[in-house]
């Protein structure tokens, strides 16, 4: 699933199972800045499907690398779990990665 072209339901049902309080407030106009940040949707490709395009088999050494950032920097920001769901997607991102990859 594409992290920008997921309909609200989608994600509201992907999420929910990994969430302890899946309820999303429908009044609650601010963008997802996790899974589906405004700015990384311009243009006509998504970053993410760009970066795997362009890395190729370096993509989950990216994706890794991302995850550490993630994972070493909630401390020290304002939002925290912001971050640490951040590096979530990044690992559901890897582990959707390892399963499509035949090994």
């Amino acid at each position: 699933m594409s992290i920008d072209k997921a309909t609200p339901a989608e994600w509201t049902a992907s999420n929910a199972k990994h969430l302890r309080t899946p309820y999303i407030d429908p009044f609650d106009i601010q963008p997802d800045l996790v899974n589906a940040p405004p700015h990384y949707n311009e243009g006509n490709i998504e970053c993410i499907d760009y970066l795997k395009d362009s890395l190729g088999s370096g993509f989950e050494a990216y994706l890794e690398g991302s995850i550490k950032k993630y994972l070493h920097r909630f401390r020290y920001k304002n939002k925290p779990v912001e971050d640490l769901r951040k590096a979530k997607w990044y690992i559901d991102r890897l582990i959707q990665e390892q399963i499509n990859t035949p090994q």
